[in-house]
């Protein structure tokens, strides 16, 4: 989806007396101005609203924390399924023209962008039936993030009113992510090309559209050709895990070495990342991989893309096990852990519970002060100790 934290919205909302009718009445009245100031005619508003009530299964979405709930093993195995494996093969070879000519402009790995097209939307095959603008109007008059999502509603509007799309066919996800590559309405105007040349820019229907749209967006997120996106990598014995940065060469002079056997090189930074803490999988990951986190904001996520690219491409599954009890904080704590780093002193650049590379960092230093394994993965007995508490 293509705003990176909207996934997972505060449960918050969950508590808020739902809006009734009555509310999109206000919100239409009040949202009129400023669609106008932005250009929009009086007949597209109409037409997106006409005969529009609030939609109650938005907020009982909201509660769902698909990112936190599982364990990261099994959220992994099921975003790279063998069924999700064996279709973006089928697809990668039954688009390998138009995904040769999409790689050529835009540098971005075929097995990438097939990879985030099967995880947004089962390669074309999930249809999303949400009234896009129901859902937006809805989030708004439920008072939640209103600015962000006001300000989408009206790009929504904008993308009727450009001819995109019909109204009875502009659906999507319940919080407004739109089409096969799941982007929000912003995204659309900063990402989506027209790839198939009939002059419309469809990530709906036109899959040359769709696959050249994720690789522009990857572009525009700093995606670097030829590089990977970051592999399993295997640390050896009494290995310092304070040591969370570095070039290929100075992970190879410390000993560690790519699960799959091959060759441990490439160029600029990697960082060590360990999901499920020092039990689990270890991973090198570059600036890639962030490039991914752009898409969505999430290690896992990314993880997930990155390894399904690769089961595709012919690559194994991982080596390492996870963790059989691998409880992972929800949103609430995480959230709570970076305010309390905070106070610490460390650089957070926002409480949205999703943790950065400095951060993970933070977490290793406080863990050795704790005398704990300084991994970088947050648990709730760090954070019982560091003073925050454990509630969800």
């Amino acid at each position: 989806m293509r705003f990176v934290a909207v996934l997972v919205l505060a449960s918050a909302i969950a508590s808020h007396a739902f809006a009734q009718a009555s509310s999109f009445d206000t919100l239409t009245r009040e949202l009129w101005p400023l669609a106008r100031e932005q250009g929009i005619t009086r007949a597209t508003f109409d037409l997106a609203f006409r005969g529009l009530t609030p939609d109650p299964r938005v907020v009982a979405v909201t509660r769902r924390e698909p990112e936190y709930g599982k364990p990261v093993g099994e959220y992994i195995a099921g975003m790279a399924s063998r069924t999700r494996i064996e279709n973006g093969r089928r697809n990668l070879s039954r688009w390998a023209d138009t995904l040769g000519r999409i790689e050529h402009s835009y540098g971005v790995e075929s097995a990438i962008v097939v990879s985030l097209w099967g995880v947004e939307s089962s390669f074309g095959q999930a249809r999303p039936r949400w009234d896009v603008v129901r859902s937006l109007a809805t989030l708004v008059s439920a008072d939640y993030r209103a600015p962000f999502f006001r300000q989408e509603l009206i790009y929504a509007l904008r993308i009727l009113q450009d001819g995109h799309v019909a109204r009875d066919e502009m659906l999507g996800s319940w919080a407004g992510a739109m089409g096969q590559p799941q982007f929000m309405p912003s995204s659309f105007y900063e990402y989506a090309v027209d790839f198939s040349g009939d002059g419309r820019r469809d990530i709906w229907n036109t899959t040359p559209d769709v696959l050249a749209s994720i690789a522009n967006y990857m572009r525009k997120s700093g995606w670097t050709p030829d590089v990977p996106w970051g592999f399993e990598v295997v640390l050896p014995n009494g290995f310092d895990l304070m040591q969370s940065r570095g070039t290929f060469s100075d992970w190879g002079a410390r000993g560690v070495r790519r699960a799959d056997g091959k060759a441990l090189s490439g160029s600029g930074t990697a960082y060590l990342l360990q999901p499920s803490g020092a039990a689990g999988p270890a991973f090198l990951v570059t600036e890639n991989f962030n490039a991914l986190k752009r898409y969505n904001n999430s290690d896992v996520y990314a993880l997930a893309v990155g390894h399904l690219a690769d089961r595709m491409s012919g690559g194994g599954p991982l080596r390492g096990a996870w963790p059989s009890d691998d409880p992972q904080l929800s949103r609430a704590q995480r959230i709570a852990l970076q305010r309390r780093l905070a106070e610490l002193g460390y650089d957070v650049k926002d409480f949205q519970g999703r943790l950065d590379f400095d951060q993970r960092d933070a977490i290793r230093r406080e863990q050795r002060k704790l005398g704990m394994i300084p991994d970088g993965h947050p648990t709730a007995a760090l954070l019982g100790r560091m003073g925050v508490g454990t509630a969800n």
